[in-house]
């Protein structure tokens, strides 16, 4: 690493340290020591600074085998937590998440209709100033991350549009920000999800993956290529679910015809089950559980439509692994069978033999992890560079 002085070393060095921590989760020094390739005082002093600053603990190991005096355990605080908060078209949800990708806390909020922004806002800063106690006792806040089902512009979090919800420019994240001193980052929810099940669920170890995330406001998508998030020049990438699979008149929520998002829908779904509402979980039981033929016409429709554009990401950006959430994890489980081999059908042979389709593992806090990661990189990228806010760590 050259860097301009030696601060910038060292800065970039407890960068490297806090992010294998924080992802790959609880190592020893001489782990430390061999996965950076750093002396073992450099990497002694570097935990130490990291202890100081209340980001990192470290215990004795358990008794071993091995000759001479063991190495200590390094993990992440279980104090340094983030605020996720993810609107919806009936909800509003807010959680505390820790820098160890364990959910502390998740309230949903839920509302009649969809919320304006300001709604929105407001409820999540009424959930989280209920919370002022506990955070202010218990933890050491770094900031708010949001996960919006729409298109959020990466450098300051305005919502240009949010469909389902009605939000068109929208300064969510200067609102949400001025509303309860915290600094406030948002993104597109199913990007957000990707770069979760990239570190902490099912993609754990993979360089190259496609997220879908289908939901009450949608289907979205994330992509992670080789390694890295990839988000696109202004952070619209993966909207997968305007992907034309079809020649039907069915329009989704941009007003286009034929796409994934016309086609393959949650409410559909709920709709020939005769339920009112469910959430993942309860739909994926009730397909499974259910043994009407116009159920089961319903899901094989889906999962051809859903076919044709899994298997056109697979044709342009040769994934490792493509993992489904949502209501899309649904389908997967009534007939995984039938959902692969129409994809290699569609897919080159080279391809999708390369490829896995996986459920999403990450469950109902999928968004909470994935919007608290969004909040955590910037401590992450600098952790002697800590947000201010009331509440938020101190350096």
């Amino acid at each position: 690493m050259q860097g301009s002085s030696h601060d910038d070393v060292r800065r970039h060095n407890l960068s490297v340290v806090l992010r294998l921590v924080h992802r790959s989760g609880a190592a020893s020094r001489s782990q430390l020591t061999r996965a950076t390739g750093l002396n073992r005082s450099t990497i002694a002093a570097l935990v130490a600074e990291l202890v100081d600053r209340g980001l990192v603990v470290e215990r004795e190991p358990s008794s071993t085998n091995q000759v001479g005096r063991p190495s200590p355990i390094v993990s992440v605080s279980e104090q340094v937590v983030a605020l996720a908060v993810n609107p919806e078209i009936d909800a509003v949800t807010i959680g505390i998440v820790g820098l160890d990708g364990q959910v502390h806390r998740r309230v949903r909020y839920p509302t009649d209709q969809s919320p304006s922004v300001l709604e929105a806002v407001n409820i999540a800063a009424a959930v989280i100033d209920g919370m002022r106690g506990e955070l202010e006792a218990k933890f050491k806040v770094v900031g708010i991350g949001v996960a919006v089902p729409g298109l959020v512009r990466a450098h300051d979090g305005l919502v240009r549009h949010a469909p389902h919800l009605g939000w068109l420019d929208e300064p969510l994240a200067e609102m949400l920000e001025a509303a309860t001193g915290y600094p406030v980052l948002a993104a597109n929810d199913a990007s957000l999800g990707a770069m979760a099940e990239r570190f902490f669920g099912a993609g754990k170890g993979i360089t190259d993956l496609i997220y879908l995330n289908g939901g009450a406001s949608g289907i979205g998508g994330g992509m992670i290529v080789g390694g890295a998030a990839a988000g696109g020049i202004a952070g619209y990438a993966g909207e997968f679910g305007h992907t034309r699979v079809s020649d039907s008149n069915r329009v989704d929520s941009a007003g286009l015809r034929g796409t994934l998002e016309a086609e393959v829908t949650r409410r559909e779904l709920l709709e020939v089950l005769g339920l009112a509402g469910a959430d993942a979980d309860e739909l994926e039981q009730a397909l499974l559980a259910s043994t009407s033929p116009a159920v089961r016409a319903e899901v094989n429709r889906q999962i051809d439509h859903l076919a044709v554009a899994l298997a056109g990401a697979i044709n342009i950006l040769n994934p490792q692994l493509v993992v489904l959430g949502g209501f899309l994890a649904a389908l997967l489980a009534v007939d995984a069978d039938r959902l692969r081999s129409a994809v290699a059908s569609h897919s080159l042979g080279a391809a999708f033999g390369t490829v896995r389709l996986s459920a999403a593992e990450l469950g109902s806090n999928l968004l909470m992890i994935g919007a608290a990661e969004l909040a955590f990189e910037g401590l992450l990228d600098d952790p002697a560079e800590l947000p201010a806010g009331p509440g938020a760590v101190s350096t």
